[in-house]
C-alpha cells in the first residue's frame, strides 16, 4: 500500500450487495487490505463489515472516492463529493466523466481513470 496515495477512508459510490458487481468486490478487497470504507448505494445493505447507506451523510477523512456510477448518475453527487474534500477520485471503467474530472481539477482533487480492483491487486492503491 502506498500511504501517500490513500490517506484516509475510501468512499465507494454506487455500492451494491450483489456479488457479481465490481463495487461489491471492491468493498471486500478494500476491507481485506485494511482500508476503512464508507459505502453509498441505492439500498441499505451490508457487504463484509461495511454498512451500505443511501444518504449523502457528512464524512470526515475521505482520502479516495471510487465511482461505480455512470456519468449521468454522478451529477446528483457532485456537491457532496466536493464537500468531502477527497485527495483523489477514481473513475472505474464505465464511470468516466470529463465534466466531473474538470470540476475536481479546479478544486485541487486528483483524478484517475483506473480500476480500483487492479490498483489493489498491483499494490498501487
Amino acid at each position: 500500500m502506498n500511504d501517500k496515495e490513500n490517506t484516509g477512508k475510501t468512499l465507494v459510490l454506487g455500492a451494491s450487495d450483489n456479488p457479481e458487481r465490481y463495487s461489491y468486490l471492491a468493498i471486500n478487497r478494500l476491507r481485506a487490505a485494511g482500508h476503512p470504507v464508507i459505502a453509498i448505494g441505492k439500498k441499505t445493505s451490508k457487504v463484509a463489515d461495511v454498512e451500505i447507506i443511501t444518504e449523502q451523510q457528512p464524512a470526515a477523512g475521505i482520502g479516495t472516492v471510487t465511482l461505480y456510477l455512470n456519468a449521468g448518475n454522478q451529477k446528483a453527487y457532485y456537491d457532496y463529493i466536493l464537500s468531502l474534500r477527497p485527495k483523489r477520485i477514481i473513475f472505474n471503467p464505465g464511470a468516466e466523466n470529463p465534466e466531473l474530472e474538470e470540476i475536481a481539477a479546479k478544486n485541487g482533487i486528483r483524478t484517475m481513470q483506473a480500476c480500483t480492483l487492479v490498483l489493489l491487486s498491483t499494490g498501487q492503491f
